[in-house]
């Protein structure tokens, strides 16, 4: 049972990871030294859908399972609402592709906003 709690834990975690890097881009409008925490962590996850490799969260998660007994989800509440979400059926390397360019584009697009807000404010105030 500890095991099983783990694999869910670290689903949640995968979960909010893959939530982080597409739109922690938006807490950089509030706090200028957010993206030495959120770069690192969007490039991460874009380099793992681009490249097609497997996160090793999902290594951590499935080898939690097995070691709980488990060889599949069951159907409970994290396997049937969070794991669709974090594993989405039909998953194909082109969509993979396309989420890797999506991520680049929301969060380069938050970035450019970031920096002409802080461009004016340092020209308005002249620094």
């Amino acid at each position: 049972m500890g095991y099983r709690l783990l694999a869910d834990l670290v689903v949640i975690l995968h979960l909010a990871f893959l939530l982080f890097t597409v739109l922690g881009g938006l807490v950089v409008l509030r706090w200028r030294w957010f993206p030495w925490i959120h770069l690192p962590a969007a490039i991460w996850g874009g380099f793992v859908e681009v490249t097609g490799r497997v996160c090793p969260l999902t290594v951590l998660e499935n080898w939690l399972r097995r070691a709980g007994g488990g060889s599949g989800y069951e159907r409970d509440f994290i396997d049937r609402y969070v794991v669709p979400i974090v594993y989405p059926p039909g998953l194909t390397r082109e969509i993979q592709l396309a989420l890797g360019v999506l991520l680049v584009v929301v969060n380069g697009a938050i970035y450019m906003i970031a920096w002409r807000c802080r461009t004016k404010v340092e020209t308005t105030s002249g620094r």
